[in-house]
């Protein structure tokens, strides 16, 4: 809640986190930052929940990597046998032909109706929802970490209190064993407070398993194992807090724009209505811009070679004077010679360019069922948004209203503490000097006892109730 970690720093901040907590010595007393900040780095619901922003950055990454070209290559070299064609004269051959083809082509859109744009934007508002997804899942742990950091804190005072009690009735009873012994006080005196000193003592053993216990549940909200020497730093609650300083319909308009998991409805919200109309667009057609460039090779590929020239008889033939004479014809002689394989590289370069056009006519339905899935979309969104509002409304009037009454219940049950206490002295008093029984001196006692104990509780209340209301602004928790 009060500090945010970019996405590309988590792995650092994660690694720093469980280094410097691992560093730490044995009995160490943790302040509220430390438990939190451990928290949020080594809990599985956070961790996932900032893998999921980094996988929506990916895909907005990609989105708008769509506006490149797409360029990819293509090498073949292969043998044909039998009767195939001759990829340099495009004749039919009857023998084996070795080949190789070498091809790079490329295309990219020049006009789609902003279907990649709106994608673009779709995507980058889903990767803002998924931050604050994540600020929010680190919001609930800490709000849980400050939980149970009071309870350790309420317990450990619980425990502290119950302890004192303990030993002033320990105290009363090494005084009534003294006097029992010289044959001062009934006997029933002293066993009745004995046995009151066993109930203080079985207190002070429960307490104790609460405060353990709370420390499990803190160490299991850090994800680390739980050690009995683990303290925490104490915070002063003896001041009594004023009421709330904001009305609960002034904390939901705060709300409203700080809460990160409105702003997240929000965000998804508009990503819906921009994959709609990324959707719509594809009813258009798409304008694209196409290359190439080629080149081949063939192991029969030849030129032929001028060698000589003869003159070669020919069945035709001419009359002079009654005489045949035949009729000669030149004759060229050619030596054939193969094409190198740079040479072939070299002659059969080609290349090409064009524009095409891509009419969606009918492509089963895919367009329009994707248009009515983005429209759902949205719905469910703008749904999701209203709820979310709603269900933030009712849980701030309902802490608001927990607030007041934990304020209430704590001025009660300090006055109520006080008039015990007051009790208890005169009760003490009266005990000592003989003038009362140990019965009303035990429940003198008794009441003393659940008035702090209830006192301690309602105090650590009251600062959780607080700092709910301060979660629901924005504020920093710690």
């Amino acid at each position: 809640m009060k500090k945010k970690i970019p996405i590309w720093l988590l792995p650092a901040q994660l690694m720093f986190s469980t280094i410097a907590f691992a560093q730490s010595a044995p009995g160490e007393i943790l302040s509220l930052q430390q438990c939190i900040e451990t928290a949020v780095a080594n809990n599985l619901q956070v961790r996932q929940a900032a893998y999921q922003a980094q996988l929506s950055k990916v895909d907005y990454n990609q989105s708008r990597n769509n506006r490149l070209p797409a360029i990819s290559g293509n090498i073949a070299h292969g043998i044909n046998q039998g009767r195939s064609i001759d990829p340099f004269t495009n004749s039919y051959l009857n023998q084996e032909i070795g080949f190789a083809n070498y091809n790079i082509n490329t295309s990219i859109t020049l006009w789609n109706a902003s279907s990649i744009q709106n994608g673009i934007r779709q995507n980058e508002l889903n990767y803002q929802a998924s931050e604050q997804n994540w600020q929010q899942v680190k919001d609930n742990i800490t709000l849980n970490v400050i939980l149970a950091y009071l309870q350790i804190l309420s317990s450990k005072e619980q425990w502290n209190i119950a302890q004192k009690q303990a030993g002033v009735t320990r105290a009363q009873v090494a005084r009534l064993e003294i006097l029992h012994a010289s044959g001062s006080i009934a006997p029933a005196t002293l066993y009745d407070l004995k046995g009151q000193l066993s109930t203080d003592e079985l207190t002070v053993l429960n307490l104790k398993n609460a405060l353990e216990t709370a420390k499990i549940s803190l160490a299991q909200l850090m994800n680390i194992p739980y050690s009995a020497s683990m303290d925490v730093a104490t915070m002063s609650v003896n001041t009594v807090p004023i009421l709330y300083e904001k009305e609960a319909a002034s904390i939901y308009q705060t709300a409203l724009q700080q809460l990160a998991m409105i702003r997240a409805a929000g965000l998804r919200l508009q990503g819906a209505q921009k994959g709609t109309k990324s959707a719509k667009a594809q009813m258009y057609p798409t304008l694209s811009l196409n290359g190439g460039l080629g080149t081949n090779y063939s192991s029969v590929a030849s030129t032929q070679q001028l060698i000589s020239t003869s003159d070669v008889a020919t069945p035709q033939y001419v009359m002079v004077n009654a005489d045949k004479f035949n009729v000669f014809v030149p004759q060229n002689n050619y030596a054939s010679q193969k094409i190198s394989y740079g040479d072939q590289w070299k002659n059969n370069f080609n290349s090409s360019v064009g524009i095409s056009l891509q009419i969606p006519i009918l492509n089963r339905m895919l367009a329009r069922n994707r248009i009515q899935q983005a429209v759902i979309a949205e719905k469910r969104a703008a749904f999701e948004l209203t709820t979310t509002q709603t269900q933030v409304r009712q849980q701030i009037d309902q802490a608001y209203l927990n607030m007041q009454t934990a304020l209430e219940r704590l001025q009660t049950l300090e006055k109520q503490e006080a008039d015990f206490r007051l009790s208890f002295k005169a009760a003490e008093v009266k005990f000592n000097a003989g003038a009362n029984t140990s019965v009303d001196y035990m429940l003198a006692k008794n009441n003393l006892d659940r008035a702090s104990a209830n006192l301690i509780a309602a105090r650590y209340d009251f600062i959780f109730r607080n700092k709910i209301l301060d979660f629901y602004q924005g504020k920093p928790l710690w």
